[in-house]
């Protein structure tokens, strides 16, 4: 009977518990994956092709869902955006708001990508108060942006917890002490010049 050499043995062992190893790796990546909570998660607050989950004019207004436009105009869906316009129907301008119908009363990280025209003035209310969302450069407050991509698509990334938001445009600070309610929904809003939004969507912080 030949016999299997020692050192043969116990490479095949090694190997075996090395992929034993890896195997038990594996499954405990894959149970903490399923644990993680559903409050990290993003979900989407804009579906891409209509104004479903919004209402105009105001916190108030009346349910948008299914339409693809305002009825006045000020906003409507276009290539995947929410599109700010500058003025209505009627080539009426002045302030309105679009507002999710959702009230967000819990901790949470919003997050957008928002296009202004040169020199458009727009914002983004946070519970019922609004951060000055526009054309940066021109318009201001903050000016002196070096990530601010003028004519295109920027980031905004707001984290709201208890009574105070942060909030940041591509990664760089616009203020961390932003006082907003405890309770209340999100908003978009159209004033002068025209002004885009997409990929709006929240996550719960835990």
């Amino acid at each position: 009977m030949s016999r299997i050499p020692t050192a043969h043995c116990q490479l095949t062992c090694t190997w075996f518990g090395f992929l034993c190893a890896l195997a038990g790796l594996v499954v405990i990546a894959s149970a903490q994956d399923k644990a993680k909570p559903a409050d990290q998660e993003f979900i989407s607050l804009f579906n891409g092709k209509d104004l479903t989950g919004w209402v105009y004019p105001g916190p108030k207004g009346k349910p948008m869902d299914g339409m693809t436009e305002t009825p006045d105009g000020r906003f409507r869906v276009r290539d995947g955006a929410i599109v700010a316009e500058a003025k209505d129907k009627t080539g009426k301008g002045g302030i309105r708001d679009l507002y999710t119908a959702q009230s967000f009363d819990k901790d949470f990280h919003l997050q957008l990508e928002f296009r202004a025209a040169p020199r458009a003035d727009s914002g983004v209310y946070i519970r019922g108060v609004q951060l000055q969302v526009r054309d940066y450069p021109t318009v201001g407050p903050y000016r002196n942006l070096k990530s601010f991509k003028v004519g295109d698509w920027n980031m905004l990334d707001i984290i709201v917890r208890g009574k105070v938001a942060e909030c940041r445009c591509n990664g760089e600070l616009l203020t961390d002490k932003m006082n907003v309610p405890e309770k209340g929904p999100i908003g978009l809003q159209a004033e002068s010049g025209q002004f885009e939004f997409r990929n709006l969507r929240l996550r719960w912080l835990p």
